[in-house]
């Protein structure tokens, strides 16, 4: 399997810049920019217009895309987080990087007929996880144990950048030389920063580089983590929290430019996701590494709710902009947030399979979130706010769900935990004690 160190065995602190898995972050930055998880969120929504001019085609019947795509993530996860657990991970991302990227090249030779569009976002979503949070989490969980959530959350910040600069570029693409080409630049973008960060830097760190490393092979099996509570809170916060998002996101370009801003507007709105997000998941990391990670989560859900909330009533582009920043500042936060949990709790041995079926239930998610904000808008002709606040509701919801998982040190025992170091300093252990009690 593809485990070899990217360097002789020299241990290094996790603080240090020297430290070999800086270097796998930093694929997964660059990799989770241009993956699935930046670019058919963030950019769909420009092209619905542009599409329903071209084809005559309903708003429903295109966002019945993107919705095909995140049900084919769904059910393609579980496969894809079993192979990544048994044959590493630049085996499976690199293929999915170039079958991503051709896809969306592909779509600049779209006909009039809506399976195609269908078909390919099929294949879009067949690979999309690969591409993205799934791909390279385990790899870089296997590299840090203290420092796991600052890693992750940079790995994260990676889909933000893309989230604030993919939208803008494929809004001027498409202004100046059509959709097509625009199609064309998101795919050759996808390929040329994705996949020659991922051959040269996504491995799993070696057992033996250092003894204060964990095993990549401990913690509790799927059939094991499947009879846990914990486990279906964390699925069912994600599934609840995607509808709410991913329903938003996909209508945001056509909500505020059917209420009067511009098209160029609502690309900086959109892009401000980004920007926000850059910034919140940064310090989701951070805090991940300080505080229990539920209640961090629970913080996150609730400016969610609240930016929906704005977004609902919002009729200027400052508005748009400020309500877009609070969503964005939390968005997202749930690729830091859950492979974290479910590393702390459930440790290592299946956690590219265990974090794919969240994937799936994420999915589900935001397959549903898209197609009904849709079915709102050709019901009713518009956006109307009540719509648009009952997509709050599934987002606060889960904010009580997290009030019944344990602390991590209840279910120490119970749950095998690989990354804890044998070593631990007692004053360590007594902060890991004051967070949990948050």
């Amino acid at each position: 399997m593809d485990r070899t160190p990217l360097t002789p065995a020299v241990p290094h602190s996790e603080s240090s810049l020297s430290y070999s898995g800086w270097k796998v972050v930093l694929a997964g930055f660059f990799g989770v920019m241009v993956s699935f998880a930046a670019v058919v969120p963030y950019t769909f929504g420009l092209f619905i217009k542009p599409l329903s001019v071209t084809f005559g085609w309903h708003r429903e019947g295109i966002s019945a895309a993107f919705s095909i795509a995140a049900l084919t993530v769904a059910a393609a996860s579980p496969g894809l987080g079993f192979l990544l657990d048994r044959l590493g991970p630049r085996r499976i991302i690199l293929p999915c990087i170039f079958v991503f990227s051709a896809s969306y090249v592909s779509l600049a030779w779209l006909t009039p007929h809506l399976i195609h569009f269908y078909l390919t976002y099929f294949l879009i979503g067949l690979v999309g996880n690969g591409t993205a949070y799934l791909g390279y989490s385990r790899a870089i969980s296997t590299w840090f144990n203290r420092r796991r959530g600052l890693a992750l959350s940079i790995m994260l910040a990676g889909g933000a950048c893309g989230a604030m600069l993919l939208p803008v570029v494929a809004q001027a693409a498409i202004t100046r030389y059509g959709w097509r080409t625009a199609y064309v630049i998101l795919g050759l973008l996808a390929f040329g920063l994705g996949f020659p960060f991922a051959a040269r830097f996504a491995r799993e760190q070696s057992a033996t580089l250092s003894s204060e490393r964990i095993s990549n092979d401990s913690g509790r099996g799927v059939a094991s983590a499947l009879r846990s509570r914990i486990f279906w809170i964390i699925a069912a916060t994600v599934c609840l929290y995607a509808f709410s998002v991913n329903g938003i996101i996909a209508h945001l370009s056509p909500m505020l430019t059917d209420r009067g801003i511009s098209t160029q507007g609502a690309a900086y709105a959109i892009s401000l996701l980004g920007a926000a997000g850059l910034v919140g998941r940064v310090l989701t990391g951070v805090f991940l590494d300080r505080f229990f990670g539920p209640r961090v989560s629970q913080i996150m859900l609730l400016m969610t709710v609240l930016g929906i909330v704005l977004l609902s009533v919002a009729h200027t582009v400052t508005a748009g902009l400020v309500a877009a920043s609070l969503i964005g500042f939390s968005m997202g936060s749930e690729g830091d947030i859950t492979p974290y949990l479910l590393s702390r709790y459930f440790g290592l041995k299946r956690l590219s399979t265990l974090y794919a079926l969240t994937w799936t239930s994420y999915e589900v998610g935001g397959a549903t979130g898209p197609l009904v904000v849709g079915r709102l808008f050709d019901s009713l002709g518009s956006y109307r706010p009540i719509s648009i606040q009952l997509l709050a509701l599934p987002a606060f919801i889960p904010c009580l769900l997290l009030f019944l998982l344990p602390r991590y040190a209840d279910h120490a025992a119970s749950c095998s935990f690989a990354d804890t170091p044998a070593h631990i300093d007692p004053s360590d252990a007594a902060v890991e004690g004051i967070a949990g009690a948050m």
